[in-house]
């Protein structure tokens, strides 16, 4: 079947049942007719020919390093949330916390000719910043703030740092930090500039030298307390960049015959599962992490809709989760 027999069945011209299937302006009345028919025919519109058509493949790839992640998965369900009510596929690569890898899918992506591109950041070289600048489609970037392109990145420093503070004002004296790299601005840089502002703060500047770096696993937030603890001396709280790294700090600890929360509070950032399954949970920070993958596929639609988009950073805020 073609545009004009579905017309002729539904009763309307072959210009409506176009605006039909390119979600133009149609009445209600028409939409109704021409749904009917199409649902039943079982009436497909050719892929192919509306990418001729149009110039238009009606898919957007979506860059991630990891999919075992709450917060990955909060982002992705907010762009879907998005794509799939305007009629757009999503293209998932996964880059298993590979820098290298984010630009090689950002170059099969180009040559796959998707519409746009939403990349959620982790290490933001300068070649990623040249190949985003060069990709021939709008690219948001997600979870990292990157002058001069689109994106929707959080309050990493203002919320450990208010974490942090809020972990003294328990009366938490010996503090330290397992974190991120540091080339991950965010949840690297940013989050362990909010802990050591924090304890500076306070007068408590050597505190800013308990740190270690951390991958974003359990086991390394195991084995990551076990160096804290052995170069630190006695602690009695642990701040930690991610949940994960927060859940295998307490393992450690347990397994070392230490009270948690009572002897060492640990504290995480993510909001996830993992925080409120412990027993007992222990504090975190929220982010808004499904509202930043709709948000950015929002700016990304509108940077499809329109030629010209003015560049938009929007940062988003937190809140204290107590466990």
């Amino acid at each position: 079947m073609n545009i004009a027999e579905i017309a002729k069945l539904a009763g309307v011209s072959s210009a409506a049942v176009s605006r039909y299937f390119n979600h133009g302006y149609i009445s209600e009345e028409k939409k109704a007719a021409i749904q009917k028919v199409v649902e039943e025919t079982g009436y497909r519109p050719s892929v192919q020919a509306q990418t001729l058509r149009t110039k238009k493949t009606r898919m957007i790839g979506v860059v991630v390093p990891k999919i075992a992640s709450t917060s990955i998965g909060r982002v992705v369900e907010g762009i879907l949330s998005v794509v799939e009510k305007r009629s757009y596929q999503m293209l998932l690569a996964v880059t298993q916390n590979d820098p290298k890898k984010e630009l090689e899918y950002l170059d099969v992506l180009d040559e796959k000719q998707v519409d746009g591109v939403i990349l959620v950041g982790t290490v933001l070289t300068a070649e990623h910043k040249r190949m985003l600048k060069d990709l021939p489609v709008p690219a948001v970037v997600v979870g990292q703030q990157l002058s001069g392109r689109c994106c929707v990145y959080h309050d990493d420093y203002q919320a450990t740092y208010a974490m942090t503070c809020h972990v003294l004002e328990k009366g938490r004296k010996r503090l330290g930090y397992i974190g991120a790299i540091m080339q991950d601005k965010a949840v690297g840089a940013e989050r362990y500039r909010g802990f050591a502002e924090a304890v500076r703060g306070a007068g408590l500047e050597a505190l800013a030298e308990n740190h270690v770096t951390a991958a974003f696993t359990l086991a390394s937030g195991y084995e990551k307390m076990e160096e804290l603890s052995a170069r630190c001396g006695p602690l009695d709280a642990v701040i930690c960049a991610t949940d994960t790294m927060a859940a295998g700090a307490i393992q450690y600890l347990r397994e070392q015959g230490i009270k948690v929360p009572e002897q060492v509070l640990v504290t995480g950032q993510g909001d996830s599962e993992m925080a409120k399954m412990t027993a007992p949970p222990f504090p975190t920070v929220h982010y808004a992490y499904e509202k930043s993958g709709v948000l950015a596929a929002q700016m990304l639609m509108e940077a499809l809709d329109k030629k010209d988009v003015e560049l938009t950073e929007v940062k988003l805020g937190y809140r204290l989760v107590e466990g």
